[in-house]
This record gives structure tokens, C-alpha cells and sequence, in this order.
């Protein structure tokens, strides 16, 4: 029977209990045990760096050639958090309101209302790592309205959010490899999980570089691997995004939905012709804006296949009149 583990009583309060009752580790035991992290995006640099400050032992895999090259540098619009600096009436039940409607509902309820309750926290870690979020002149972190909420959340830094964050996650993982607690692996495949009484209890990689294939045992393994770009022509994922780590773990007993975590983006759709040179691309951003693409000339009508090379905003203004920028 498939079981989510998810912490008993009302949902806003779920977390909070099960945090309350946890069993803790002091930090003179924390050396004892040995963590192994595969994947070095946001989620895996991040893992493995906070767990090698509280005091565990890390080993990270990526079959990167450095962590820097996850594919986490894709997602540049922004970050969300319910940190309500606009005074908006944003709150931990607002985004969670929001998130759970824009995924159509099919998410985890009480999971989506964990990551809201994280999101202002993790603000702070990825300003606390050196994220260069953009500013107000007055030097409060700046704030936009992004992917059709009703409030302003989004955490930015310019057009480069996922990069920043991702070096962010980078540089503190480093450190902590600086330090001797994290032991990195670069271009290392995770081959195979070991298991012991059903529990992950370590993994089989093989050097990318020579070939040589070793088992490292640990008290707990993280997959922080990604999805599976290749399961569309076109994708905003990266092709080397395989999800051969889940797979593996999958054919040993684990479960695993949407294995694709597929998103639409203008990004992957076609190009309309020889004129383009890269994919389409419209800023979600434009969501809130009320924004349309229109041939550049006024008065002329054609189908949308065959709109000129140059093309205008116009905006929909309070009086329903057209500006054309």
C-alpha cells in the first residue's frame, strides 16, 4: 500500500507537530553518520551543504563535470515566498491557495502547504548563500507580480534567477567541501541502490572518466537527480536530465509519479520559420500585464501563422482603450 507519510491532524499544523515531536540527533553524534547525496542542483547543493553545517558527513555524485552545470540554472523568472513585503494581504494560506490551484489541484495538499510555510526561510538562506536578489532603492528585497497571482511573491534577480540561486547553492556547498564535511564526486553515474532490510543504504557509481565502479555505503541516500527530459521532442529540460537515477530506485521497490515533471513553456514550442532563430519565448511575467502580440502595423489583419518578423505590444488600459508600444 502506497504510503505518503505524511504527519497526522489539521493541515496547517501537520508539520509543525511532526517537527515538535521528532527524534533529534545532538550534534557530538552527528559525525557518526554518513549522508550520500546524488544530484547537485538546487535541491542536492542545498541538501548536502546544510547537512555538512549541522554537523553529518556528506558524499555528493554528479555526473557533471562540476555542480555547476545542473539544470537548475533554467528557471530564471523568479522565486516565490510569502514574505508579503507589498502588503497585499500575502500569507502562508494565500500561497498555498495560489500553488495549489495553478497545478490544477492534482498536488499533495498537505505537501504544498509544507512548501509554503518553507518559502520565507529559504528566502533568507539563498540571500544568507549571496544570491543577488534585486533590490528597492531603500534596500528591501524587491518584489513582482509573476505567473498570474493576484499578489506580489516573486523573488528575483533580473533574468538570471536560476543561475544566481544555483551559484548560490554552489558556493556554499564548496565551502563545506573546504571544510572536509562534504566529499564531492564529480562525474560519477549513479549505477544501482543498496538496500538493507528495504532501506537505502548506499549506492553503485561508476567514474565517468575511468570507468571504475565502486560502492559507498551511508545511513541515508537523497536522490536529488531531476526528471526525465527525454520523454518529449521538445522540452524545456535538459536532454541530459535521463531519470536513470529514479528508474534505478524505482526497479527497487520505490514508487515515483510523473517521472517527466514536464511543464508547458513557450520555450518548446517550434519555430514558425526560417526568420526565427531560436525557439518562441514570452515572459510569464506578462501574464499580469495583460499583454498581446499584434502585427507592428495598424489595420492589418492576418492569421497568426503568418505574422511579420516585427511585431507590437499593446496593453489593455483601465478605460478598455489600446496603447501600442
Amino acid at each position: 500500500m502506497l504510503d505518503p507519510k505524511i504527519p497526522e491532524g489539521p493541515l496547517d499544523q501537520k508539520w509543525q507537530q511532526f517537527k515538535a515531536q521528532a527524534r533529534l540527533i545532538s550534534p557530538a553524534n552527528r559525525r557518526k553518520y554518513r549522508v550520500i547525496v546524488v544530484g547537485t542542483g538546487l535541491a542536492g547543493s542545498a541538501a548536502a551543504a546544510s547537512l555538512a553545517e549541522l554537523g553529518f558527513s556528506c558524499e555528493v555524485f554528479t555526473y557533471h563535470e562540476s555542480p555547476r552545470r545542473a539544470h537548475s540554472v533554467a528557471a530564471q523568472g523568479g522565486i516565490n515566498a510569502a514574505k508579503g513585503y507589498k502588503n497585499d494581504g500575502d500569507s502562508v494560506w494565500r500561497m498555498f491557495q495560489d500553488t495549489l490551484k495553478g497545478g490544477d489541484f492534482r498536488s499533495r495538499e498537505a505537501s504544498v502547504f509544507r512548501m509554503a510555510e518553507c518559502s520565507m526561510a529559504l528566502i533568507d538562506q539563498a540571500v544568507a548563500q549571496g544570491v543577488p536578489f534585486a533590490r528597492e532603492y531603500s534596500g528591501y528585497l524587491a518584489n513582482r507580480s509573476f505567473g498570474g497571482v493576484q499578489v506580489s511573491r516573486t523573488f528575483y534577480a533580473r533574468g538570471q534567477t536560476g543561475q544566481q540561486l544555483l551559484q548560490g547553492a554552489y558556493q556554499a556547498l564548496m565551502r563545506m567541501v573546504a571544510t572536509g564535511s562534504v566529499t564531492l564526486h564529480t562525474c560519477h553515474e549513479m549505477l544501482d541502490l543498496i538496500l538493507e532490510e528495504g532501506q537505502a543504504k548506499g549506492i553503485i557509481a561508476r567514474n565517468l572518466e575511468t570507468g571504475a565502479i565502486t560502492a559507498h555505503a551511508a545511513d541515508a541516500v537523497v536522490l536529488a537527480t531531476g526528471g526525465y527530459g527525454k520523454i518529449y521532442y521538445l522540452s524545456t529540460l535538459a536532454m541530459l536530465c535521463n531519470g536513470s537515477a529514479i528508474w534505478r530506485a524505482h526497479r527497487r521497490g520505490a514508487y515515483f509519479a510523473a517521472p517527466s515533471w514536464t511543464q508547458f513553456h513557450p520555450t518548446s514550442l517550434p519555430q514558425l520559420g526560417p526568420y526565427q532563430s531560436k525557439l518562441t519565448l514570452m515572459s510569464e511575467s506578462l501574464r499580469n500585464d495583460g499583454r498581446i502580440w499584434v502585427p507592428q502595423n495598424r489595420g492589418i489583419i492576418v492569421p497568426p501563422p503568418t505574422f511579420p518578423k516585427r511585431s507590437a505590444t499593446i496593453i489593455w488600459n483601465a478605460n478598455t482603450r489600446l496603447t501600442v508600444i
